[in-house]
């Protein structure tokens, strides 16, 4: 199947159902949006999504209403996409990693070492880069991303020590279902197993795999911590989320409505990705409270083992966007 294709298709099939009247005008009645996301309803993705709900509706005066869905109640990362694409829901909180499916460069900042740090990944967020990077994922999907959301630094965590790639070896770890995160496993030795983000505490609880990599807010807010002796502290990957607009919300509210849409997600995620830093510079003390052994990795072996990966020709971007980015 040419999903690109196919995609166009639906898009095109919905816009036109829009044309007639498929969809009730903002002069008809007020809107309410469905947003949608995989987060634990602790997590500060939830809790912006919930205070922008609060200020879209008093912003646009009752004219907009969101209700906010998490931890995957209107599916999994690949079905709340597909559920962007064809206007069932509005808005989503994805990973960059799944935007690459239809638009290649919006996961750069997602790839191994790419990012350094919180400060790197603000200027890449503030970039001219990033702005490129918006008007071509735009271009390709009709959907518009109108936030770039800090995750945290992905770390390993396992019930053994591991302080190199070779302690990677031939350990079956949990990666989501994207071809960019089977980069870190595979050039370490390790097997990478995809599997949905909801499936992960039992298959390690039950040991389906043996490890798993996220960042310390989530290892917290999923309690891996629970089933998991040790978090190595790899570092391997700056996550980013995008928040995405459907395509088809603007008809439903209106431009000025969805400028306020567009300016109330810019600000939920300052909230979020500030919160999620903070948090990450507190909870190795934490985890070490709770017994969990916080590991120090050889971080310059990991960088690398991941070189030639890294250098491939068939990457998602070009080699140039590589170098504006590391040069921020």
């Amino acid at each position: 199947m040419n999903f690109k294709r196919t995609r166009k298709f639906i898009l095109s099939a919905a816009v036109a159902v829009a044309g007639f009247g498929g969809f009730i005008s903002q002069a008809d009645a007020g809107q309410t949006l469905k947003w949608a996301h995989v987060y634990e309803p602790e997590h500060p993705y939830h809790k912006s999504a919930l205070w922008a709900a609060e200020e879209v509706k008093k912003r646009t005066e009752g004219r907009v209403e969101l209700q906010v869905y998490p931890s995957s109640s209107l599916g999994k990362e690949m079905d709340i996409n597909e559920g962007l694409t064809i206007g069932s829901i509005d808005i989503i909180i994805t990973g960059a990693a799944f935007a690459e499916q239809f638009y290649g460069p919006a996961a750069i900042s997602n790839y191994p070492f790419m990012v350094r740090d919180y400060d790197h990944w603000k200027k890449y967020r503030d970039s001219d880069l990033f702005a490129e990077i918006r008007q071509g994922y735009k271009k390709a999907t009709g959907n518009e991303i109108t936030a770039l959301s800090y995750y945290g630094q992905r770390h390993v965590t396992s019930n053994k020590p591991i302080k190199t790639p070779a302690d990677m070896k031939n350990l079956k770890i949990r990666v989501p279902n994207a071809p960019l995160f089977m980069m870190f496993p595979k050039a370490t030795g390790a097997n990478p197993t995809p599997m949905a983000f909801s499936e992960v505490y039992l298959a390690l609880q039950q040991g389906v795999v043996d490890a798993q990599e996220n960042p310390l807010p989530t290892i917290k807010f999923k309690k891996f911590h629970e089933v998991q002796s040790h978090i190595n502290l790899t570092g391997h990957i700056t996550i980013s989320s995008l928040t995405l607009m459907s395509g088809l919300t603007e008809r439903k509210v209106g431009n000025a409505d969805y400028a306020i849409l567009k300016q109330v997600t810019q600000e939920a995620s300052v909230r979020a990705s500030e919160e999620i830093n903070k948090s990450e510079q507190e909870l190795g003390a934490w985890f070490e409270a709770q017994g969990t052994k916080v590991i120090s990795v050889d971080k310059k072996a990991f960088q690398d083992a991941l070189v030639p990966a890294m250098s491939a020709e068939d990457l998602p971007f070009t080699q140039e966007q590589v170098r504006r980015l590391k040069s921020l």
